[in-house]
Order: structure tokens, then sequence, then C-alpha cells
């Protein structure tokens, strides 16, 4: 399991109101005990901010308002001292519009770095060369009068990029990779992995047919009406994925996780982790969007399961990018109890699970006035869409101002329904959704099966999802009650042999909830079944 830490926003060490590298570090104990395995850190590379980091232009450098390379060192050193990987996030599609390389490529149609990014002339009648759209809205070329030419940026302006289809290019980026293996990093979460290559002819996306064609993570934006054969997803990717796991596999124990925004997203996790020459995991948004009943989740779980390759998927229910889930899935629900049921489902799931920080508190989303929206998803789409400030709003230390993120003003506000949910609040409450997760971490890493066993969906009516898990002789079935009323699942019906007579507990602490021919499980909960143990 990995913990995601949005480093903005996780502890602000200098009172600029910015969470950097030295506030991480002194956090690091909070994440260790949480009992994950690792931490992923969003880009901490230098970089001009338009789009907080991920439009990047120096990936060897640390940016300033997060610390030094010492810093990242440090933390480093620290995380690996108690027992936590380190992953570092890479967007290696595309870069700033100030990188170095981008400004010598823009200057001239000569010269080494002409053909780094993806240019092209305009039609005749001065229009851009296809109908490609920017996933942030708008034509996704933007013109570039020093070339007399068009680039592709498949996100903001600001971030142009990258030709994949130039070797300078591919030995650039494997260069940037053997730099952060060099410091001690133990992998990297490879951002929009799929948007790597181009279809060299840039032949037009054709008419998506599907009757609700917008996308399910920017519903505002166009983008969805297109069926993106031709910007992204090329078969030229899989030999980038290639190089970068060789490059990865000659220091045992490293780690490559690849972010997939796809028509087909499932089918694209499966190919891009299939075998052992491309990415040891993938993730997509089908878990982050905004259908979360126990249709939904067997259908994607079992999609998965369905592809070929016997890949190893990752999953998570929050992230940087979405509505935290306890706001996106749990209107109605009572909080505590939904947010504790999605900590036991996530880490019921097959493959890596990604817990997003604040989700151990069961954070809601954070409503945010006008003037504080920084977003560029936001500028673009208000006020349908108000973009992803909401879900990177400072983490709650304490109930004190700004939650003790930072003596500043914070660059986003701390919400005072999250300063009541603070780790300091949450941290003496056995019954918090902190107390739970820790405790249910706990409860996993004794339980094989739950962590690397085979898994099944099990025949139970929703708003029931079950799920079997196994590993071995040894096989444990989880049920999760999604719905606002009790349920009962008949025990017979499952398919287990002996399921019947399963002894059920309610983790982490296996309160029994009896063995018999039936359950009955209360709203939103959930419970975890095994064969009786022997005495």
């Amino acid at each position: 399991m990995l913990y995601q830490v949005y480093p903005r926003s996780f502890q602000d060490s200098n009172g600029d109101g910015v969470g950097d590298l030295p506030g991480l570090l002194a956090r690091l104990d909070h994440i260790a005990g949480l009992g994950v395995d690792g931490v992923w850190l969003s880009p901490v590379f230098r970089s001009p901010m338009a789009d907080f980091g991920y439009d990047v232009e120096d990936h060897c450098e640390v940016d300033p308002v997060f610390g030094t390379g010492d810093d990242l060192d440090r933390v480093i050193a620290t995380a690996h001292r108690l027992g936590l990987k380190v992953l570092l996030d890479l967007a290696l599609s595309h870069t700033s519009d100030r990188h170095r390389w981008f400004c010598a490529s823009r200057a001239t149609r000569t010269g080494p770095f002409a053909d780094w990014y993806v240019w092209a002339d305009p039609r005749p009648d001065g229009t851009p060369p296809n109908n490609w759209l920017s996933l942030f809205g708008g034509s996704a070329w933007t013109w570039a009068p020093e070339r007399q030419q068009y680039y592709l940026h498949n996100f903001l302006a600001r971030q142009p990029d990258l030709n994949f289809h130039s070797p300078g290019v591919v030995e650039a980026q494997l260069e940037v990779v053997r730099h952060w293996l060099a410091r001690g990093v133990d992998g990297f979460r490879l951002d929009v992995v799929n948007f790597y290559a181009h279809d060299p002819a840039l032949r037009d996306n054709p008419v998506r047919r599907d009757p609700t064609p917008l996308d399910a993570v920017l519903p505002a934006s166009p983008y969805g009406f297109q069926n993106h054969r031709f910007d992204k997803s090329r078969p030229e990717t899989l030999s980038v994925l290639g190089r970068l796991r060789s490059l990865v596999d000659t220091q045992p124990g490293r780690f490559l996780l690849g972010e997939v925004h796809d028509d087909d997203m499932l089918a694209r996790m499966a190919e891009y982790c299939a075998g052992g020459d491309r990415l040891h995991s993938a993730y997509a948004f089908a878990l982050l969007g905004p259908e979360g009943g126990a249709g939904h989740l067997r259908a994607v779980i079992e999609g998965f399961e369905r592809q070929p390759g016997g890949g190893w998927p990752t999953w998570s229910l929050s992230n940087h990018d979405v509505v935290r889930v306890v706001s996106r899935w749990g209107a109605g629900a009572p909080r505590t109890a939904f947010a504790k049921l999605m900590i036991a489902l996530l880490g019921s799931l097959r493959g890596t699970v990604v817990l997003y920080q604040g989700e151990e508190l069961g954070l809601p989303q954070a409503i945010l006035d006008d003037a504080d929206l920084h977003d560029p998803v936001a500028h673009a789409f208000w006020p349908v869409d108000r973009g992803r400030d909401g879900c990177r709003t400072p983490m709650a230390w304490t109930d004190h101002a700004h939650g003790d993120f930072t003596t500043a003003t914070p660059w986003l506000p701390v919400p005072d329904d999250h300063l009541a949910l603070a780790v300091a609040r949450q941290a003496g409450d056995p019954e918090s959704v902190l107390a739970f997760t820790r405790g249910f971490l706990a409860w996993r890493r004794r339980r094989p099966a739950l962590c690397r066993g085979r898994i099944d969906c099990v025949d139970v009516a929703p708003p029931l999802l079950g799920l079997r898990r196994t590993l071995g002789p040894d096989t444990l079935v989880a049920l999760f009650n999604l719905g606002p009323a009790p349920a009962t699942a008949d025990l017979d019906a499952l398919g287990v042999p002996g399921a019947g007579a399963f002894d059920w507990v309610a983790p982490p602490d296996d309160r029994p909830l009896g063995t018999g021919a039936r359950l009955a499980l209360d709203p939103w909960r959930m419970a975890f079944g095994a064969p009786p143990r022997r005495t």
C-alpha cells in the first residue's frame, strides 16, 4: 500500500504558506504509523507552477518552494529508516514552456532540439493541423510565431508535449530516471503514461459514438466527444515502457507505476503492465469517477481480471485530481462509517492500493470560495466545474489556526470541518477513522490472501458487494453493504465451500458477527469471513 503526499499541502516548515520537504520530513512518522509500505510524492521539481508542478522546468532540480535537493535526500533516507519506499511523480510526456529544451526548440526549425516537441504546419487557412483537443478545453495546438508552426499540448498551452518519436527525447528522459535512481529513489509514478506517443501522420480523431460522451473526470470539457485514437495510447508507447523497465530493473526492488487516462481504461491498464517488460503496475480513473455502487465496482473488478496478461493493477478511491470519495460516493451516508467502509474496501482489492493524504481522516471535499480557486481547470470551466482545489487543501494536524499546517496564510484555506477532523483530534479516539485505518492496515498485513491472493466477486445482490480472496488453501470473503438500509447475504449461495460455517468478523479487532447460513449487515458496514480456526 502507498500513501500519496501532495507536498504543497502536507506541512509548511518555513512560514510561506506552502508545504515543503522539511515539513514532510517532520511528518514522516505519521505516514509510517499508518502501516503503509511507501510514499508517492506529487511533483517537487522546478516549475513555474502553471499546473502546480506538472509543468516541469527541470526534472533534476527541486523547486525552491519545496526546499533543496539535500532536503529530498533527507526525506528519502529517513523514509528508508522508517521502512517506507519513496516514489517520485514524473511527468515525462510534456514539460513547461519555460524548459530550456522547449525554448531552444521554439526558436528555430534547425538545431539539436528542433524535433524534441511536436510541431506541425497550419492548414492552408491557418487553422491547426487537425481536430485534436486539449483535456483542459479548446484545441490541443498553439501557434508559435517564431517557427510559424503549431505545437501540441494535451493539457495547458504552457505544457508542450515532447516528441517521443525523437531518439533524443527518449534518451534524455531515461537520463532523468537514472539521475533519481542514483539518488536512492525506489520508483516512479509516471504521469499520463499513455500520452507519450502520438500518430506521426496527425490524423483526425473520430467522433465518439458513446451516448454519454463527456469525460467522467472533467465533465465540463469537450474532450470526451472524441475517440482518442491518434493523439494517445499509440503502439509506439510500448517500446518506451520497455526501455524504462529495462533501466529500472538494473536496480532490484524498484517499481514503475503508470497513470492511464484512456477511452478503454481497463484494457490499457492491463496492456501496460502485462508481462515483465513493461510497467510493474498501472492505474486508471475507473474507481475515481462519479459511479460508486456495488454494480459498478463489480464491473470494474471483473473487467480488469478478464483482461489478458494477468498484470498487477493499482487502485485508489481519491487523489489530487478528483473529488474526495467521502463526498463523491458518500452523499447521505454517515461520514465516519462511510470513510471506514472505503478504507476497508480499498484494502481488499487485488493489487497495489493508494491512500490519498487525508483519506485516513475521512476528510470530505473542501467547499471553497470563488476567490480561493487556483486550479487552471476551475479557471477554464467555472462555474460548472470548480476544479481540483477542493481535494488539495492543506492537512489539518490540530484544530488550531490553519490546522498547524503553517504559521502564515496557507496557499489554500483549511476548512473548519477539516479542523474538527484533525489528526490530533482523532489520535486519542478509538472509534475515529484514523484509529480504524491504523488498525485495519495492521489487520490486513496479517492476512496474506487479502494482500496477495486471487480475487473473485461473489454473487450477492446490490447494495452488497462480495469479494473472495484466495491464496493457496486460505480463503477470505469480504462483504460490503454500500447502501442505506440493512442487507442480508445468503451465505450458502456464495459459491464458497463451507461458507455457511464461516466465522464472520468486523475488523480491525475481529469483533464476532456470528456463524450461520445468513448474515445481516447494517448500512455502510463490512464483514470478513473465513473458515473456523482449528483449536
